[in-house]
């Protein structure tokens, strides 16, 4: 900005007045405006003995002394509005450019000022950066070393500048060392650091720590507890154990201070090397014991939020029970179905990195339920290796807890996990280990449910009798359970597999039973699979527009429950009922649909479903 004001000298031919005000100086020296009133005055040629004593007096005559000049006026380093208001000159002349680490809205709101926020640094320019100060020749020598200096630089000019001056002073070290270096992050540090304390990227950090109130302080602290990428005010209100309405002064206090970004509306995050200083503040001024139960409350938010959207729009989903919420945590008011979508849509990048955070911080418990909440959607939605990857982390932490009934659960649904990716043999390896534990342990539901799952299994490897026969082994169990919502999904998976070996007629009373079954015990996602499998048994039957209803019951429901891969499934088996009577025109239709779902996926069924297109494009 001040370099800024330089270029535009020229615009202003009575000359620039420049002033540090100090607002974050190390030494907790702001300079008073009467001071810099005083500095002004001098700088623009007035007399001592023509200056008043009194500051309001010099400030007016400040302000007469501009009046009818073209004057640009630079304040950098200013701490807040009142610091800034006596500088501003009254002529419409003058120009004034403000500098500083806090937003200043009270210049916006009062007085009219245009607010310019500098970004960091993009990645190019960063790269240029180096470049600049290290050489073409070295920093295209190690394009992967400077990439990851870029990142974990946070594309901050001053970290990037105390890197660069460090690699200058050191040509025989590799880039990659530095590199190394900044991925330590307790002792990163030592790399950002310089010999004056304006040149230190956590001195720098410390001005504007130093400036907040105790609580806001308190949050920015906590926010290095918190599993990334970002978050919003809820969260928030959880991780420091405060009512939502606090939690979002203190989050705008932050953001006006520069030491959060509201990247989206709502939404919070501060880069890496912010997460770090705030990470080293935690780890200084709170106690083992606090920072362990803000880990509590924060993992606890998510995981009853999860639950809550996950029992939105499938009250029957099969999910973990959880202990109650620690005290101070805030779940999110979730409304309905859609609204659970959304949250799970946005923050499940987040639930992610939450299971890993669960994982590594010593609470197993809540890194396998956390999985098992989100792992519904991550199905639905078709984020297939993220499940794989959670479900791996929940395995470990499930053998760490030596529960079997959690063992079963997680192994099953890793196996789940790696069946859609089409790892059949890490799916088969994952579900015999939980169906020999589920026996060990005499858990018929267990058992039944694995059973249900090898049954997919081999479907998918077309051994279909075999799958038959776990289909009408799990059906038993989950009676011999009093499981009313396995014997749901295990009716509809025994007529599934009658219809696919072609005893259609055995199909439909099978799928009929399991379509009431699951009307009863409102199962909107049994209802889906068991409208599917009527509509695929009626097909074959040549019932067309039977078949066609049962399909469009079966869309609106997965649709309703935001199941994209069943979705595009029932499409493709939509458009196979079309074309069967003879309507080209829909099933193209349909199968467009369902192919632009799969190649979002990057499904291996789009394949056949682009098979499907051009056959029919071929047809005269």
């Amino acid at each position: 900005m001040v370099r800024w004001a330089h270029q535009v000298a020229d615009q202003f031919p009575d000359g620039q007045l420049y002033v540090n005000l100090r607002g974050f100086d190390p030494r907790g020296s702001a300079m008073d405006p009467a001071e810099a009133v005083r500095r002004f005055l001098d700088a623009l040629g007035v007399a001592p003995e023509k200056i008043p004593v009194d500051p309001d007096a010099q400030a007016a005559l400040y302000r007469s002394e501009l009046a009818g000049r073209r004057v640009l006026v630079v304040l950098d380093n200013a701490r807040d509005t009142a610091q800034v208001k006596p500088l501003l000159p009254g002529a419409a002349t003058c120009l004034v450019l403000v500098t500083s680490r806090n937003q200043l809205t009270g210049l916006v709101a009062a007085d009219g000022a245009h607010p310019l926020t500098v970004d960091l640094l993009t990645p190019g320019e960063a790269r240029q950066l180096l470049v600049r100060r290290l050489g073409a020749e070295r920093v295209a020598a190690e394009p992967q070393a400077v990439t990851e200096i870029v990142t974990r630089c946070a594309r901050l000019p001053l970290a990037l500048a105390l890197v660069a001056a460090r690699a200058a002073v050191r040509p025989q070290v590799g880039l990659h060392v530095l590199a190394e270096e900044l991925r330590d992050t307790q002792h990163c540090w030592e790399t950002l650091t310089g010999d004056d304390p304006t040149m230190d990227v956590q001195a720098v950090f410390s001005w504007s720590y130093q400036a907040l109130t105790p609580a806001a302080a308190r949050l920015f602290r906590l926010l290095g507890l918190h599993p990334g990428p970002d978050l919003a005010a809820p969260a928030a209100a959880s991780l420091a154990g405060v009512p939502v309405p606090q939690a979002r002064s203190l989050l705008a206090d932050l953001t006006r201070a520069s030491l959060l970004t509201e990247h989206t509306p709502g939404r919070y995050t501060l880069h890496d090397l912010l997460r770090a200083y705030a990470t080293d503040l935690t780890r200084i001024t709170e106690s083992d014991q606090q920072r362990h139960a803000a880990i509590h409350r924060i993992l606890d938010h998510y995981l009853h939020t999860a639950y809550a959207a996950a029992r939105l729009p499938d009250p029957t989903a099969e999910l973990p029970v959880l202990a109650p919420p620690q005290p101070g945590v805030i779940p999110q008011a979730l409304i309905d179905s859609q609204q659970a979508l959304d949250w799970f849509t946005t923050e499940h990048r987040v639930l992610l990195a939450a299971v890993d955070h669960a994982a590594t911080r010593g609470f197993d418990t809540h890194a396998t339920q956390l999985t098992r909440t989100l792992g519904v959607f991550l199905c639905r939605r078709g984020y297939w290796r993220e499940l794989a990857t959670a479900g791996r982390t929940a395995v470990a932490a499930a053998e760490r807890l030596g529960d079997p009934p959690v063992q079963v659960r997680a192994h099953r649904n890793l196996a789940y996990a790696y069946g859609l990716m089409d790892r059949v043999d890490d799916a088969h390896t994952h579900l015999s280990h939980a169906l020999d534990l589920a026996v060990q342990t005499g858990d018929l539901a267990g058992q039944a449910t694995t059973h249900n799952h090898l049954a997919v299994l081999c479907e998918r490897q077309d051994n279909l009798a075999e799958a038959l026969d776990h289909a009408r082994r799990a059906l038993d169990l989950h009676q011999a359970a009093g499981n009313q919502p396995g014997q749901a999904g295990a009716l509809n998976a025994v007529g599934w597999y009658h219809a696919l070996l072609g005893d259609h007629q055995q199909a439909i009373v099978y799928c009929e039973r399991a379509l009431t079954l699951t009307q009863s015990l409102d199962d909107r996602d049994g209802q889906a699979h068991a409208w599917d499998s009527l509509g695929y048994a009626h097909h074959h039957l040549g019932r067309h527009a039977e078949a066609v209803t049962c399909y469009k019951q079966a869309l609106a429901l997965f649709r309703d429950l935001g199941d994209r891969y069943y979705e595009a499934d029932t499409l493709t088996h939509l458009g196979d009922a079309y074309h069967a009577a003879g309507s080209c025109q829909a099933a193209r239709d349909a199968w467009q649909q369902a192919l632009a779902i799969l190649d979002d996926l990057h499904h291996p069924d789009a394949v056949e479903v682009r098979t499907k297109l051009a056959a029919l494009d071929l047809t005269p």
